[in-house]
């Protein structure tokens, strides 16, 4: 994407000229990236925003008698242009940022929150929304028609349609604060994530690292115009360099820029932001009528309410302190053998597991990169499972518009030969990038709007250096097979209504399908036709494909240790009441994991406070626990799948029709539970991380 930044005091008119005008004459109204500047979000941001408040207030003030057609259609068809604008403006704004789009989400942030206050929180649409809903059983409605009427309806009342005007006024200033500080916690961890990078002169503290990680040191530290290496942060607390690297100060000066990389007490410093963030959403609740700000949220999830979310999670408690203090007492004993003499500390953790995960399964995780070149892990992987499965077919796309160079873009085809989708692929970490991996919409399947799906995947994989190939590892295969599970969710909406449509599902739901794919990646079949020697194409031989399932359940008490101790911290911090006076950010988490006996020293939570970004700006606050919630879900069906033939075509379609093509059409535990033929249970996600009995020894 060019940039164009406009002059301090100008303003771009909005007209025909603007990308974003009318919908993209593209195939599937992909986004014209070629023709966006930066200058072109901001006017059209006003524009949007102007036309959705004028199409709400239109609806409001219709002296018709409410119907469906004149009142959740026409909602349902507003906002088009500001639609088209947010999809792509949000995107970037997460994976392909600079300081124009810093600035000018800071600035719609609070429009934003203003205008969907506007629209729930408008007294005269709210009574057309609850006329209809409280004589729905006159309306003849269909399944689904009902199903939308509902969810609008209750998203009405929780967002506070029934406040006093009074209250109303409290909430918007409340809404607009948050959405600000939202922004603004982003901004930070950018920066201090960028910041805390180690940038050493020379590859001595280095030692340990491969010549194409030295590589791709050199080439991050030219990225940045300094000399020497630079090894970036990925947003987790454990960085994967901490694998390799055999000199222990370096280990630990790279936890502890991890660890502190928003707690260095200048511009970068999240910890204000964060009290003020869970303050706000404190009294939010209260103002609400809820005790606290999970209470709140939890209402529309599977979960239902704080009490089932915790009981779910502490009862995982006891199984996984047990395996990580095991795990770590056999850590200890190898440091010891050593004649090192030093406690084991997190900053060691990842070396010596692979010392021990070596020694226990001959097992070295960098035997297994060159079996995994990016390329052939996409398109031989994880292409080639979704057509065995769902009868897909993919082509690239060279003529689509892009706003990198390394993005890419494919042409999805069904099973019949008809087009399905358009599927954009962003791999490799980049400084303007956030952390992490997700999957985004540039457009929503509706078949009201006569739309196709527009998906995208987002990845930080190691870049590699110039002329080398994108060798990863099997946690970045499991990654790509995960985003692109809820690709396939977006990809497969066969709904009617966009607010219904795809990935528009509670969040302890959103997770299942995309966990649910990652078990494909280590399906004999689809490995077999990936897993292969980037050099001679020759095949992962056999015994090391058994070495990577015998070490899969390893250290599995500190990985699973690691996000039941974030899910707990989130929960934590949303359970605070309105009158809580909380000061001091650290002290705060340190008592909130004591209390759910999970101060696990050596284990830290794979997301801090001060850098949980899931949960101050991404929209899992009091909902990060549905990684593990999705998990329960996601094994549940792979044992299903197990007990019913596996992969085979039948048993994906069965799949697509009764879960990945209903999007939120209806109760998402009846749908589930319809097509498994029964309820979940623990078990199989139990087994699946070692942390059965079985597995304890």
């Amino acid at each position: 994407m060019s940039t164009s930044v406009v002059a301090h005091g100008e303003a771009k008119p909005f007209g025909p000229a603007n990308p974003f005008y009318a919908k993209s004459s593209l195939p599937f109204q992909a986004p014209p990236f070629d023709k966006i500047h930066d200058d072109d979000f901001a006017p059209a941001f006003d524009a949007g925003i102007a036309e959705k408040r004028k199409e709400v207030e239109a609806i409001a003030n219709d002296p018709a008698a409410p119907t469906f057609e004149n009142t959740m259609i026409a909602l349902e068809k507003s906002g088009r242009l500001l639609s088209r604008v947010q999809a792509v403006f949000s995107d970037l704004a997460g994976s392909n940022t600079n300081p124009t789009l810093q600035a000018l989400e800071r600035e719609e942030a609070p429009k934003l929150a203003a205008l969907s206050d506007a629209t729930v929180l408008n007294t005269k649409l709210f009574a057309r929304v609850e006329t209809l809903y409280n004589e729905r059983a006159k309306l003849h409605l269909t399944s689904e028609q009902d199903r939308l009427l509902t969810i609008t309806h209750d998203r009405f009342v929780k967002a506070g349609a029934r406040l006093s005007e009074a209250d109303k006024a409290k909430l918007k200033k409340l809404n607009e604060e948050l959405s600000v500080l939202s922004t603004t916690f982003t901004k930070k961890l950018l920066g201090g994530t960028k910041n805390g990078a180690l940038h050493v002169e020379d590859a001595k503290p280095l030692a340990g690292m491969s010549a194409s990680q030295l590589a791709a040191a050199q080439t991050a530290a030219k990225a940045r115009g300094v000399s020497g290496y630079v090894v970036p942060l990925q947003n987790t607390t454990q960085q994967p360099d901490l694998a390799e690297l055999t000199d222990r100060a370096t280990r630990q000066q790279i936890f502890e820029n991890s660890w502190l990389r928003n707690e260095r007490g200048n511009d970068d410093d999240t910890r204000a932001t964060v009290l003020r963030i869970a303050k706000l959403r404190a009294e939010k609740a209260k103002l609400l009528g809820f005790d606290n700000f999970a209470s709140w949220t939890l209402q529309d999830q599977m979960a239902k309410t704080p009490a089932n979310a915790l009981k779910f999670m502490n009862d995982l408690v006891p199984a996984t302190v047990a395996k990580a203090d095991g795990e770590a007492q056999v850590l200890q004993d190898e440091i010891n053998k050593q004649g090192t003499g030093f406690e084991l500390e997190p900053w060691d953790w990842e070396f010596y597991s692979e010392q021990v995960r070596k020694a226990k399964y001959d097992f070295d995780s960098s035997q297994v990169k060159p079996y995994f070149e990016l390329n052939r892990v996409i398109e031989d992987g994880v292409f080639y499972a979704a057509h065995q499965m769902y009868g897909l077919s993919f082509k690239e796309r060279k003529d689509i518009p892009v706003y990198r160079p390394e993005i890419r873009v494919w042409e999805v085809f069904d099973a019949n030969g008809k087009p399905l989708a358009l599927f954009y692929g962003d791999y490799f970490a980049r400084d303007n990038k956030r952390g992490g991996a997700w999957m985004s919409s540039f457009v929503g399947q509706s078949k009201l709007m006569g739309t196709l799906p527009v998906v995208k995947n987002t990845l930080n994989l190691p870049a590699p250096a110039s002329g080398e190939p994108a060798l990863i590892d099997f946690d970045g295969v499991r990654t790509l097979f995960h985003e692109f599970g809820h690709a396939l969710h977006g990809m497969f909406a066969n709904s009617e209504y966009a607010s219904l449509s795809g990935t528009s599902v509670p969040r302890d739901f959103v997770e299942f399908p995309s966990q649910f794919n990652e078990h494909w990646a280590s399906e004999p079949t689809v490995f077999a036709h990936y897993a292969k020697h980037y050099k001679t194409g020759e095949p992962m031989p056999a015994e090391l494909k058994k070495k990577i399932d015998a070490a899969s359940k390893f250290n599995e008490g500190y990985i699973f240790g690691e996000l039941l101790t974030a899910a707990q911290l989130d929960m934590q911090w949303h359970l605070i009441g309105a009158n809580a006076d909380v000061k001091d950010v650290d002290a705060f988490e340190k008592s909130a994991l004591e209390r759910v006996k999970m101060n696990m020293a050596k284990v830290p939570t794979r997301y801090r406070t001060s850098y949980f970004q899931h949960i101050w700006s991404n929209g899992y606050a009091a909902g990060y626990y549905a990684y593990l919630w999705s998990e329960m879900l996601d094994d549940a069906a792979f044992h299903w799948f197990e007990q019913h033939g596996g992969m085979t075509r039948a048993n994906g379609d069965r799949f697509r029709s009764m879960v990945l093509s209903r999007g939120n059409t209806e109760d998402l535990q009846t749908m589930y539970d319809r097509w498994m033929g029964g309820h979940p249970d623990v078990e199989p996600m139990l087994e699946e991380r070692g942390l059965a009995p079985e597995h304890m020894k």
